[in-house]
């Protein structure tokens, strides 16, 4: 029987939940995350980078073996060499297993890398650590607990080194040196549809110099991490506890009982409708029937989970209240409440709204028809509908720009007239391979916009977060453009700037946001469950269909049986 090895991805399962390390792997329940396409292409966009550290830390002898023995065994035959890189190097004790991204020998000292497609900032003071408490923020905990595990195997199993850790990251301040960096390093599947990088032979040196990745020094992170205390089955354990605890019940695939929190919300053994009838188990409801004693028509219950943006499911599970039903309103309103003297519904009438309905089984709409007519009133014809698409690479397409630099390269344009009718008046793609689209992405859509004044929407925040940092690209490129004041003048007259920018504005014809007023105006439980983004369908309906009921220039009225009907 093969050892049963604690690994740094199942270590990092442990850290979101000890109980998911029970039903990992086992193929008679349900895991989201197996088919998850955008999981996968994040991965994907990891091997990319993980090609290019190697660029950086070149001559390393490649572990392909997927064979844990095997892989274990080649790397120990490497380490007697006194200087030698290896890439994927496998290390292991009884129970617990790496594969380092990188590791070089250097004498009795170990340097281990582990590459990671994140975007990092090295002028940021501090950029681990909490200004207010002085602990790990909970954007950087998955990385530095992978790395603080992967030091704690690496010292236990070769305790004769000396080891150093580091995080390879996307440097943000640095400009990508030359074009086409991007397209040198492919994504291809072999015989087996296993997806790998294939290096192009163009490489040079140029394209690798200045680092678009920098090297950070963890170690003192780590030691944070070994200083800590851990929960063992109710029990206080240090770090080198805490790991041997987990690793005995994987190895013994001992299920652990976790109390019941917030991130159940996000655990990936649930179960589809169509999962339970084609066999597979449910490791979610197996922990919240152990826990709370629940039975499967528990389970058809809304939970604090549904309710839209609440921020107290933590201690509202502690006292044991979990169903919607079991909500009073004071069980979501805090002591003082901020005052909310917009118009329309604030955030926790909204959700008492939603808990009402949800308790007198009322699924009909509810409408601000006053407050949505008066702003309604306010947009001007002919309204203009616009929606990007717009990517963001660890590694840049083109020289000079920097890491997860937005590349805007197609929008769509529709237009409502005053008379109701609906255009797809234009749209923008960008298909020219290796150029940089931004500029050109931004002239098309003043051309599109520039023959009225009439009112512009999106849909949350992505198209105006978007043209500002096409505005900043615009003030920091050194090359001639020539019309880069008359660009910058029209993204500030249809946008707001960021709250940290260090110019300020909000443009006479700043877009509206669709989404702030849906969740003002309207809610509908039948389509929504509290779930905002499930109501963009309704919310068109609201605004593509029965916009010519309203607006400034408008002789009709906001009829009622018009949106009755929706």
């Amino acid at each position: 029987m093969k050892n049963r090895y604690l690994t740094k991805s199942r270590f990092k399962l442990a850290t979101e939940c000890p109980t998911k390390l029970y039903y990992t792997g086992k193929s008679g329940y349900a895991n989201q995350k197996n088919d998850d396409d955008f999981l996968l292409a994040l991965a994907e966009g990891g091997l990319q980078v993980g090609e290019l550290a190697k660029c950086y830390i070149p001559g390393g002898h490649d572990i392909k073996s997927l064979d844990y023995d095997e892989a274990v065994e080649k790397t120990n035959q490497l380490l007697t060499l006194d200087q030698v890189t290896i890439y994927e190097a496998a290390i292991a004790t009884d129970k617990l297993f790496i594969r380092a991204d990188i590791l070089v020998k250097d004498g009795d000292r170990l340097s281990l890398y582990e590459v990671k497609a994140k975007s990092f900032e090295p002028a940021e003071e501090n950029p681990f650590i909490t200004k207010r408490d002085k602990k790990i923020k909970p954007e950087w905990k998955p990385y530095l607990y992978d790395v603080a595990f992967q030091k704690f195997v690496t010292r236990r199993a070769l305790p004769q080194y000396k080891v150093s850790v580091f995080l390879m990251l996307a440097d943000k301040s640095v400009k990508c040196p030359t074009d086409g960096l991007n397209q040198k390093f492919q994504l291809v599947k072999d015989s087996n549809k296993r997806v790998y990088v294939s290096v192009s032979e163009t490489l040079t040196e140029a394209d690798l110099t200045p680092r678009i990745l920098c090297e950070v020094d963890v170690d003192k992170e780590c030691d944070e991490i070994y200083s800590g205390t851990y929960d063992g089955g109710g029990l206080s354990l240090n770090f080198e506890q805490w790991v041997d605890w987990l690793a005995n019940r994987y190895a013994s695939d001992t299920r652990i009982s976790t109390p019941i929190s917030t991130a159940c919300s996000s655990c990936e053994f649930k179960t589809t409708e169509d999962d339970e009838p084609g066999g597979l188990q449910s490791g979610y409801k197996e922990c919240w029937k152990e826990q709370l004693g629940w039975n499967d028509e528990d389970f058809k219950c809304p939970t604090v989970f549904d309710v839209w943006d609440l921020r107290t499911k933590d201690s509202l599970i502690q006292r044991g209240l979990i169903k919607m039903t079991n909500l009073s309103k004071e069980d979501i309103e805090p002591e003082n409440p901020t005052p909310d003297s917009k118009p329309g519904i604030s955030r926790l009438n909204r959700q008492w709204l939603q808990i009402t309905k949800v308790k007198s089984k009322d699924s009909s709409f509810w409408l601000d028809r006053k407050n949505l007519q008066n702003e309604m009133n306010k947009w001007i014809f002919p309204l203009h509908f616009i929606d990007f698409e717009t990517a963001s690479m660890a590694i840049p397409f083109n020289a000079g720009r920097r890491p997860y630099e937005v590349i805007a390269f197609q929008f769509s344009h529709h237009i409502i007239r005053e008379d109701g009718s609906v255009e797809h008046f234009g749209e923008y793609l960008n298909t020219d391979q290796g150029t940089f689209p931004n500029y050109d992405f931004v002239r098309a859509l003043k051309t599109q916009l520039e023959n009225d004044s009439g009112t512009v929407f999106q849909y949350h925040h992505h198209e105006n977060t978007c043209l500002n940092n096409i505005y900043s690209q615009l003030q920091d490129d050194q090359g001639e453009i020539a019309d880069r004041e008359e660009l910058s003048k029209f993204i500030r007259s249809i946008t707001k700037s960021a709250r940290n920018s260090k110019e300020l504005w909000i443009g006479e014809r700043n877009m509206v946001d669709m989404r702030v007023t849906v969740l003002r105006y309207y809610y509908d439980q039948g389509r929504a469950s509290g779930n905002f983004e499930q109501i963009h369908l309704p919310a068109e309906k609201i605004f593509k269909t029965n916009l010519r009921c309203s607006g400034r220039n408008s002789k009709q009225q906001f009829q009622r049986q018009e949106v009755d009907q929706m």
